[in-house]
């Protein structure tokens, strides 16, 4: 099962910074052992205040109970909260084992290896009421079709169903959020929708930083 995870840090006051270094050195280490574990997937900060520390996490673990003692497990979990989401699986997450998007035409923009920007994508569908039956069958298939051909062209990079009626979670890639408006306002579902974006920085610690995929 996979879940995101919210990970927000709070120093004590008064503590070293030699101490807060060690923490996160050790961090550090561990969450490269978590990721050759299968545990921790994908790492990314997102947009910040002055002197707030967090971060957000795609974990991999075989129940609840597993991912806390995951979590419990990092050193810096001395000095954080954790806000857990589970992820359950959608019909339209793009197949992991489909070829990468051949030369030319993924976009400008591949987050996990720098050269563009990465965005977590919360969408929530509502169908307007009296909307007939078959309109909404001929537009889950449309957008079944165009998240494939999304995912083709490098912009959607997984999809999971969240917890309430409607409600997604898309792992999205962009050259801005210009770009990435775009793409969204192309589903099929758009008119239906409303749509939260959190776009994400790289994490010195992400595993596809660290180990990024192979080229074919």
């Amino acid at each position: 099962m996979e879940y995101l995870v919210t990970m927000t840090t709070h120093v004590p006051d008064g503590t070293p910074e030699q101490a807060v270094q060690d923490v996160r050195t050790r961090e550090a280490r561990h969450s490269a052992e978590l990721a050759a574990q299968g545990h921790l997937l994908r790492l990314w900060r997102p947009p910040l205040q002055p002197g707030e520390w967090r971060s957000l996490g795609l974990f991999a673990a075989a129940g609840d109970q597993r991912l806390e003692d995951v979590l419990a497990s990092m050193p810096l979990r001395v000095w954080r909260t954790d806000e857990v989401t589970p992820l359950a699986p959608h019909p339209n997450d793009p197949d992991p084992n489909d070829p990468a998007p051949a030369a030319g035409t993924a976009p400008a923009g591949a987050g996990a290896n720098g050269k563009g920007s990465e965005f977590l994508v919360t969408v929530t569908v509502a169908v307007p009421p009296g909307t007939a039956a078959q309109t909404v069958a001929d537009t889950d298939a449309s957008e079944a079709q165009q998240a494939h051909d999304l995912a083709a062209q490098g912009h959607l990079i997984r999809l999971w169903t969240l917890p309430g009626a409607g409600r997604a979670l898309g792992l999205w890639r962009a050259r801005d959020a210009g770009q990435l408006h775009e793409v969204l306002s192309s589903l099929p579902v758009a008119p239906w929708s409303a749509v939260d974006i959190t776009p994400l920085s790289p994490h010195p610690s992400d595993p596809a930083i660290l180990r990024p995929p192979a080229v074919a």
